[in-house]
């Protein structure tokens, strides 16, 4: 076994590097779709959101200062410090059910982890907080729950417990599976809690922290919970098993192929009575992280899914992989700080994590000359519009064709945000999507705080080619007339990432009304 002052070493650099490494890539980039999305929620704060809880939003206004500094590094340096924090506690969380090497696998299985080190670590997502105060239930959990004694020290971390799963379901739903998790293990290993109040006054603490979340829905016809539902209902058209595969290999991908091949195995080692992990803790991480993975495995068998929302799931099931890791397999056998098993994992992920950044940066593959969807367009060119429909409008103003600031129109809350963070800081355009709510989102409730529009105002309409929608058929009764104005070429390097017709919009004939 390595000496702990290797071990704790060997954490230090890997938390360093890590960090810097996901900094770097936060500054790097452009915002993906869901991420400027989630720029709206810190500047226009709510109790809750249409499609989230209020977390992510106010992680955003604390690290930005309250959007002081709305850069993509300032924007995404939330996710990067909560990242590393996360990955402190997959490490004492490692340590605690076993010892510090299983603490430093734990945290390289993390690292290696694109959820982990992508999803949650760099791109501003809900699950930034959500992991972090996930592990943080966990790691308290662990300490507490398996105590027969119900010592006063236990206890009290308990209801801080309750507090912590509040603050992730303040982050995303996800957290009902902690409690779920936290009940079955004590009816069927530790009913003792039962009789302990501490354990009713974490459920209280809980419910106290899910009151703006819900009182914002019951505000709006418990919205949020409706939209949800029929994201992972059962549909009339039954059993689609091209969803389910899409979503096991959508897991493979996000959790790391190599991750997921040891945690096969680990697994394999429990259904084999293997014990290299305290029976308490196995029982209290499996509750928690199974029910949450086959839930979402079973909406996949009829819907279409998102392997992100098994990924707090697949950190419980690298925590039993870490302690598998550890285990000596012989009397002889020497233990490493980067086996050969995590040395494969980490080297993957940071071959993928290159060759996707520089695609994203640079477009080094021609994936569009082969007829290959390129979905890191997705994340290219949104700068270069915004400094070439910038170019537009003040043309535009000079010649007295169209006043300044004139609002810009779209029909779903993507590209609204996007035209919103990377057109309107610059321009002063002000967004509005209008559409039904399934396609608008927040931006029912940013219309309205924007505004009504007058009668006889004039507006942009920005179709792009990669997502085109034809404002005559949108919005052609509204308006006087709707005429092309420009069309703008969006580059990547010497490739055209997408075109953007501009259109002009004039003489709103009846004034639109907000109500949200």
């Amino acid at each position: 076994m390595p000496a702990n002052r290797k071990i704790y070493w060997s954490l230090f650099i890997l938390m360093l590097v890590s960090t810097l490494i996901r900094g770097f890539i936060a500054g790097f980039i452009e915002l993906g779709n869901d991420e400027v999305y989630y720029w709206t929620y810190a500047k226009f704060p709510a109790l809750s959101h249409f499609d989230h809880p209020p977390m992510v939003g106010l992680a955003i206004q604390l690290f930005t200062l309250n959007l002081a500094y709305d850069s993509e590094f300032f924007l995404r340096l939330a996710s990067v410090f909560l990242g590393t924090l996360s990955t402190g506690l997959m490490f004492l969380i490692g340590r605690r059910i076993k010892n510090p090497l299983t603490g430093l696998y734990a945290a390289l299985l993390f690292t290696a982890s694109f959820y982990g080190f992508i999803l949650s670590g760099t791109f501003i997502l809900p699950d930034a907080p959500q992991v972090f105060f996930w592990l943080l239930t966990m790691y308290l959990l662990l300490k507490s729950l398996p105590d027969r004694d119900l010592m006063p020290q236990n206890r009290q971390l308990l209801v801080l417990a309750g507090a912590t799963a509040g603050l992730a379901f303040l982050s995303k739903y996800h957290a009902v599976f902690l409690l779920s998790g936290v009940f079955f293990y004590i009816l069927f290993y530790n009913r003792r809690w039962f009789r302990a109040k501490e354990l009713y006054g974490s459920l209280l603490v809980f419910l106290l922290l899910c009151i703006p979340v819900v009182l914002w829905n019951y505000n709006n016809d418990f919205i949020s919970f409706t939209f949800h539902e029929n994201r992972v209902g059962i549909t009339s058209s039954g059993l689609q098993l091209q969803y389910f595969f899409t979503e096991i290999a959508g897991e493979f991908f996000y959790n790391n192929p190599v991750n997921v091949l040891i945690i096969m195995v680990a697994l394999v080692g429990l259904i084999r009575r293997k014990k290299f992990i305290g029976a308490d803790y196995r029982q209290i991480i499996l509750w928690i992280s199974v029910p949450l993975v086959l839930v979402f495995l079973s909406f996949s068998l009829f819907r279409s899914t998102l392997p992100h929302w098994t990924g707090p799931g697949y950190l419980g099931f690298m925590i039993i992989a870490a302690a598998y890791l550890s285990e000596p397999k012989g009397r002889d056998a020497k233990m490493h700080l980067l086996p050969w098993p995590l040395a494969l994992s980490v080297s993957f992920l940071m071959i993928v994590a290159v060759t996707a950044i520089g695609q994203i940066r640079y477009g080094w593959v021609p994936l569009g000359k082969w007829k290959v969807e390129d979905i890191s367009n997705d994340m290219a060119g949104w700068k270069d519009l915004g400094v070439k429909f910038a170019s537009v409008a003040k043309k535009d103003t000079e010649k007295g064709i169209m006043v300044e600031g004139a609002p810009i129109f779209t029909f779903r809350w993507f590209p609204a945000a996007n035209f919103d963070y990377y057109i309107g800081l610059k321009t002063g355009n002000q967004v509005y999507a209008l559409g039904t709510l399934e396609r608008i989102h927040k931006y029912y409730w940013i219309n309205g705080i924007r505004g009504d529009i007058k009668k006889g105002t004039d507006a942009y309409y920005i179709a792009l080619s990669d997502d085109y929608e034809d404002p005559r058929a949108l919005y052609g009764p509204l308006f006087d007339t709707i005429i092309p104005a420009d069309t703008l070429y969006l580059t990547r390097g010497h490739d055209t990432v997408r075109k953007a017709y501009v259109f002009r919009l004039t003489d709103l004939k009846e004034a639109i009304l907000f109500n949200p």
